[in-house]
């Protein structure tokens, strides 16, 4: 197989386990078990269940497997739409959130990339190395298809973690794989962003946030929207150079574009959806760049017509995250510029229930995480 990744093993369930969950002399549960949390369905959508989850030894791994001691964890609006069954995805008994990072505790005999110790993130597509989308990526995601990261131990592919930038805590570090790693690959990687080129950031979440700090530190000027004038404030603190409350201002393309003189935005970090799209299209530039990521309006199909992006010669990128390559570009970006992950609220690992919930309110500016160890 390609990068030379197999099927990860699947080590069963222990809801009821009562193994011994001493601390060992380096301050890690045994690798006999792990808790976890697990999605259970319900008649409607699913609950969360924390249980154990057991857990290869050292002397079990595969030849290029690690395991990963999880210390962070962060949420995703795409676990929210997997918890409230929002899309119709079966993922009962599935251990929930795409995003950790953590302390590598054992290798694998032919792991050459990682020692014990090494702090690393996983990505999202384990799979996804480089390159171009391929579809079958998605049967490789983690939180879906595969067992996420809301558990004490992880075990993967040495290819499916990268190393954490050096001046960030695990906990921080949790925040990047999905949310840093979608603005990035939308602003850099594949819009291009240059110095002095305009940006329209939609919201003040966890990839609209990193999508202002990264283009901040390019060099370019951000415009953010938000229903809220104090979070519209804590944006301009970050370095956005204007803010829209489309609460007071519904037809907030008629802001943006007086603040960019008639011109429009170079690029528009789309993270509404069908309930949105109408006011971006309306905000970008002739020959600018849309990056169409989030569905926080909805499923359904656009309001409106398409036709001002014909127009306008606009380029429409749909964002899935990125790659592993770009992760380790992005974690350098950082990294030389010290960017600081903006984490909201931490949660214990008991209370995951509550970060869901949380974030299902909306209240939270940038990540909400939950601390493992």
């Amino acid at each position: 197989m390609a990068h030379g990744f197999h099927i990860p093993k699947v080590y069963p369930r222990c809801l009821d386990s009562q193994a011994n969950l001493n601390l060992d002399s380096q301050g890690f549960r045994p690798m006999q078990t792990s808790r976890a949390w697990f999605y259970r369905k319900n008649q409607a959508a699913y609950d969360l269940e924390l249980g154990h989850q057991s857990m290869p030894r050292p002397d079990e791994l595969g030849e290029r497997d690690i395991l990963v001691a999880i210390e962070g964890v962060s949420l995703n609006y795409r676990d929210l739409v997997a918890w409230k069954n929002m899309a119709g995805r079966g993922v009962d008994g599935r251990v929930p959130a795409s995003d950790g990072a953590g302390t590598v505790v054992a290798v694998g005999p032919s792991v050459t990339q990682w020692r014990v110790g090494d702090r690393v993130a996983g990505c999202f597509f384990p799979r996804w190395q480089s390159g171009r989308f391929d579809l079958s990526h998605h049967r490789f995601d983690l939180g879906g298809n595969l067992d996420g990261m809301l558990r004490e131990q992880v075990v993967m592919h040495e290819d499916a973690w990268v190393r954490v930038p050096a001046h960030l805590d695990t906990l921080a570090a949790s925040t990047l794989p999905c949310a840093a790693l979608t603005a990035w690959y939308s602003l850099i990687a594949r819009g291009g962003l240059t110095k002095d080129q305009m940006v329209l950031v939609l919201g003040t979440g966890g990839v609209s946030v990193f999508a202002l700090q990264i283009a901040k530190h390019v060099g370019a000027r951000v415009v953010v929207t938000s229903s809220s004038d104090d979070k519209l404030m804590r944006a301009r603190s970050l370095g956005a150079d204007e803010g829209v409350n489309y609460k007071a201002h519904p037809q907030w393309s008629e802001q943006v574009w007086s603040w960019t003189g008639g011109r429009g935005v170079d690029h528009v970090v789309e993270v509404g959806g069908p309930g949105t799209l109408e006011q971006s299209m309306k905000s970008v530039a002739g020959g600018g760049h849309i990056a169409l990521i989030g569905v926080l309006t909805g499923f359904g199909a656009p309001t409106t017509s398409l036709f001002p992006l014909l127009a306008r010669n606009v380029t429409l990128n749909g964002i899935y995250v990125g790659p592993r390559d770009e992760f380790v570009r992005m974690n350098a970006f950082l990294e030389e510029h010290r960017i600081e992950p903006v984490i909201d609220r931490v949660f214990p690992l008991e209370a995951a229930p509550n970060a869901f919930a949380y974030l299902a309110s909306g209240q939270h500016f940038g990540k909400v995480v939950i601390r493992i160890a």
